[in-house]
């Protein structure tokens, strides 16, 4: 009789345990081990605890090669799945050997795990059985996402029925006590500009050096506007002028509303840095080609005809933000990661180990997401350009992506922002973008020490052909660790950038509008404050837009903040590196703090500290 010491390990994470019946079987060179219930005194499967167990065999197996795990129910119970952080066998002959798993259980899987060292790079492939679906946690997770939905609709729509919205003296303060600065400065040109450097959508903007030819801003439209003396011309060369263009929204479709069709405008936004390092906006055209029925609204005009020329590109920049930068630049980009990973590399495969952590619930959230996204009273739905519009420019900005543009420090430079002040997305940007490029470098060199080892790892090679087959369409990559760097930093940091701050730039409808119920004003002149109001949307689709926004940005009873590895790794020198890595993020996150102590608005998107390591709302 061969007796093997089994050491089972649960993650440490919340609903971790269970109260389920677990089996295993020993599969090795020479035969396998029964069909065994691991079960001692008390309960067995427990939040960040392992239990020993002992599994007989008539006979030694020899070389361990499998470990089969199975679930049953504890009698009637509903559902109690388990989060297997690792197995240890110990043989007979004093081998020990590890089976990684690091993924949740749920009952009916067979998930079979092989053993080895966790540094050894997988050169044959397995097939393993990935459950993806919604884990009790996600189940939990979306109950509160409905319950907080019905009540703030709820709150919102009694407050709104006793109250004129967005009046100029803002009698629906109630409504929006959180962002106080967006309430009370909507309407500042300076604030106005910061937005497109700090606000929730920093990746539009770029220096000017030329105007477009089809946008005809004169010497005279703008010299008031200009430090004294100086002209157009002189403050592009020096680098002063800043340009938002908005040409993707151009020909998309959009929405019926009240039985009319609504218009976005693809206009493009001209900003100036003055000699205070103020951004602000000194030029604005509606739509790409310029007429007598698009003209360019400048700060001189009337205010409600320049009010109404800034909310337009706004709802621009908002429908952007929230379709392109939001939605497919994180969350459906990251879940291609995530998937290609759970298709390709086993869970003992280091970059498995490295990666799986940034993709913890992005799946389930996204498909929570777009399950409300389909519905006729969904988000996106109640944007100016619909469900139908978002999907036609997703796809077109999808084709415009460049492999270049995922990488922060070359995305900065290609728009000419390396050294406009106070652009705290980028300082606080960069320095995290290094840090996680160290620790991925670091990770990398040690698994893979020369080209000669990525090249012969078979599943990594299927990991990165996967990626580009179905997320990016192209082929090539320049170099592994820094391509891991982007995957990482675009799953939490890049995330965090756009998805952070809404509540407090778009909690404010005026601030930051989705959706948007007239067309762009084609005249001068003929604007009002009734005609500001009119544009905006009435109390029932405001309610609709701000409901979700108060749900996302509620602040996070369980925040797993970057850097965290709930399963670490067993060598030395990942652990080190590991250490070196939280250490260098808690540094960074004391300097963020110490630095918007001394802001009227401080930037704390990219403080380590508040960025979730993963796409998880």
């Amino acid at each position: 009789m061969a007796v093997y010491n089994v050491k089972v390990s649960t993650g440490d994470r919340a609903y971790a345990g269970t109260s389920d019946y677990l089996y295993i079987t020993l599969i090795g060179a020479k035969g396998e081990s029964q069909r065994t219930l691991l079960d001692n005194w008390g309960k067995d499967l427990t939040r960040g605890k392992t239990r020993s167990y002992s599994v007989q065999s008539s006979q030694p197996l020899g070389d361990l090669l499998l470990l089969k795990v199975e679930m049953d129910p504890l009698q009637l119970l509903p559902e109690d799945q388990w989060f297997c952080s690792k197995i240890v066998v110990t043989t007979p002959e004093g081998d020990v050997v590890l089976f990684p798993c690091h993924q949740w259980v749920s009952r009916g899987d067979v998930v079979e795990l092989r053993g080895g060292p966790d540094h050894h790079p997988c050169m044959v492939k397995l097939a393993a059985l990935f459950t993806i679906g919604p884990t009790e946690t996600f189940c939990l997770y979306s109950l509160t996402i409905n319950l907080y939905e019905h009540k703030y609709i709820h709150t919102l729509h009694l407050i709104s029925s006793s109250h004129k919205m967005y009046t100029t003296d803002c009698k629906i303060q109630v409504i929006c006590v959180f962002p106080e600065h967006s309430m009370e400065h909507w309407k500042d040109d300076d604030f106005y500009g910061f937005q497109f450097l700090n606000g929730v959508n920093p990746n539009v903007i770029r220096c000017c050096s030329q105007l477009p030819a089809h946008f005809p801003v004169t010497e005279q439209m703008v010299k008031p506007f200009l430090q004294e003396g100086s002209s157009l011309h002189m403050e592009m060369e020096k680098g002063n002028v800043f340009l938002c263009d908005y040409k993707t929204l151009d020909g998309i479709p959009c929405r019926d509303y009240n039985g009319k069709k609504l218009t976005v405008a693809a206009g493009l936004c001209l900003l100036y840095k003055n000699p205070k390092d103020e951004l602000r906006p000194i030029a604005i055209q509606l739509q790409q080609q310029p007429s007598e029925e698009n003209p360019i609204f400048l700060p001189s005009d009337g205010e409600t005809d320049w009010l109404l020329a800034k909310l337009f590109i706004k709802n621009s920049d908002s429908i952007q933000h929230q379709s392109v930068h939001h939605l497919l630049n994180t969350h459906l980009v990251v879940q291609g990661f995530a998937l290609a990973t759970l298709r390709n590399l086993p869970s003992i495969h280091p970059l498995y180990k490295l990666l799986i952590p940034h993709f913890r619930n992005t799946i389930h959230v996204n498909t929570l997401a777009l399950s409300d996204i389909r519905s006729e009273d969904g988000f996106f739905n109640q944007s100016t350009i619909g469900m139908a519009g978002s999907l036609k420019l997703m796809a077109r900005a999808h084709a415009e992506t460049t492999y270049s543009s995922l990488f922060l420090p070359e995305n900065i430079a290609a728009r000419g922002l390396q050294s406009v002040p106070n652009f705290y997305y980028r300082d606080d940007g960069l320095k995290l973008w290094h840090i996680v490029q160290s620790f991925a470098k670091e990770m990398v060199d040690i698994y893979y020490p020369s080209d000669n080892n990525v090249s012969r790892d078979s599943e990594l090679q299927d990991w990165i052909e996967d990626i580009y087959t179905n997320t990016f369409l192209e082929n090539g990559l320049e170099e592994l660790a820094k391509f891991v760097t982007m995957v990482i930093f675009t799953a939490s940091a890049k995330h965090a950038a756009v998805h952070n701050g809404q509540f407090d730039y778009i909690g404010w409808i005026p601030n930051n509008p989705m959706m948007l119920c007239r067309p762009p004003p084609s005249t001068k002149g003929r604007s009002s404050m009734e005609t500001l109001l009119e544009t905006l949307p009435n109390q029932a689709t405001t309610a609709k837009l701000l409901s979700p926004i108060c749900n996302v940005c509620q602040e996070v009873e369980d925040l797993v903040p970057l850097g965290s590895y709930p399963e670490r790794f067993g060598e030395p020198l990942s652990r080190l590196n590991l250490a070196a890595f939280q250490g260098d993020l808690a540094y960074l996150s004391e300097e963020i703090t110490k630095r918007n102590s001394e802001l009227l608005l401080p930037y704390e998107y990219l403080n380590p500290a508040q960025i979730e390591n993963s796409v998880v709302s």
